[in-house]
């Protein structure tokens, strides 16, 4: 998995590529946490990410319940595939698309 972030003043974006999953999510989660310090925006740009598993989406609901009161999250451009993880799950309803 690949993991680029992008800050500008106090929104954070974050580029995931590949697979996030049981193996790669430790490893996110840990970057995540580095990098929040002052985000009051968090955008995952998920354009690049092929797959999700429940285990990456407990950091993504993490980082939500972390951000939902000081600016929120936004997912952009889920694939179809990672897409349909969050509508099988109820997320879709949760978090903010583009």
């Amino acid at each position: 998995m690949g993991i680029k972030t992008i800050r500008d003043n106090n929104e954070l974006t974050v580029i995931l590529s590949g697979r996030l999953d049981t193996l790669t999510s430790p490893e996110f989660e840990e970057r995540l946490e580095q990098e929040l310090e002052g985000v009051e925006r968090l955008v995952f740009d998920l354009s690049k990410l092929d797959y999700l598993s429940s285990a990456g989406l407990r950091v993504l609901v993490g980082a939500y319940r972390a951000k939902k009161n000081k600016g929120g999250i936004l997912i952009r451009n889920p694939g179809k595939n990672v897409m349909d993880v969050f509508e099988i799950t109820g997320l879709n309803r949760v978090f903010d698309f583009e």
